[in-house]
């Protein structure tokens, strides 16, 4: 049996794309040679690796074992490659990050800046995601550190605190509801709101919870920023529910005012989170102290 380190990292690619299209894309090798790679390593192996369909493909009983032995053997290669690289001129690897809306606006870019800067020789693949998903993926081993809100389950992780992030209401300071100290959900659901688009993981979140409330925000206006919503929210155009941090800093050159969210899944803290018992390579390591570190 002859399976190579391009093939197993192909075969995790096709997986967690869900095309061998877009997995081939991701390991930069057209369609046809990523079609005719599955196919050698199943005839090599005697068994069906994946499940084709009109929507992508799935993995099959045996595939679910070969994901298991894959992701062990590349992350054992991470390990090696970190590890030795402390020998030489500098670290080199891949950090695979994600982090939801709320970290990635207000706390990632700094924090890469830095790093970055301090580790030339790494690169950073960050994605944004809602935190459910994060944690889920960190669990399976397809991303290598996550920063996620506290309000899902941690079982299968291992969690550091990161920052307070209670979410907030966000009005114009002439607003009636302003004098307020503090808004519950109730007391907002007539008005109009301002919010991010559908597939931002904030709005997700948001969206979830008035869900599970029975209530319905009524939006005259969906945005791509955050910022951009502030800045619309201070023009009088509607209220909006963001993250404190957010609230805070673009209250210093705007018309803005906010209140607490009186709602138990308002109430939050971000977590950086990585797998409950997988190692991590000395690099990620390295990128994790940095993240916890006092900033």
């Amino acid at each position: 049996m002859r399976l190579d380190l391009t093939d197993l990292k192909l075969f995790l690619d096709v997986h967690e794309t869900g095309t061998i299209t877009a997995g081939a894309q991701r390991s930069h090798i057209t369609t046809a040679s990523a079609s005719e790679r599955i196919k050698g390593m199943e005839t090599v192996l005697g068994v069906l690796i994946f499940n084709r369909n009109r929507r992508g493909v799935t993995v099959t009983p045996a595939g679910r074992t070969l994901l298991h032995h894959a992701r062990a053997v590349l992350q054992q290669m991470a390990h090696l490659h970190g590890d030795l690289g402390q020998y030489s001129s500098g670290l080199k690897g891949q950090i695979r990050l994600l982090s939801n809306t709320s970290a990635i606006n207000e706390y990632v870019p700094a924090l890469l800046g830095a790093f970055l800067e301090a580790h030339p020789d790494l690169s950073i693949d960050l994605e944004e995601g809602p935190s459910m998903d994060i944690a889920d993926r960190i669990r399976r081993g397809m991303a290598d550190i996550g920063l996620i809100a506290d309000t899902i389950p941690l079982q299968g992780l291992k969690t550091y605190f990161f920052r307070r992030d209670p979410l907030v209401i966000a009005l114009p300071q002439a607003h009636p509801l302003a004098h307020l100290e503090s808004l519950g959900l109730a007391q907002v659901l007539g008005e109009d709101f301002i919010g991010l688009a559908d597939d931002s993981a904030l709005q997700k979140h948001i969206s979830a919870h008035v869900r599970q409330s029975s209530g319905e925000l009524h939006y005259r206006v969906r945005l791509r920023s955050i910022d951009a919503v502030c800045r619309m929210v201070s023009q009088g155009i509607g209220i909006a529910i963001i993250p404190e941090a957010t609230a805070i800093r673009c209250a210093r050159h705007l018309r803005l005012a906010h209140r607490p969210l009186a709602e138990r899944w308002a109430m939050r803290n971000l977590l950086v989170c990585t797998h409950a018992s997988e190692p991590l390579p000395v690099y990620v390591q390295s990128f994790l102290q940095h993240i916890l570190a006092p900033h």
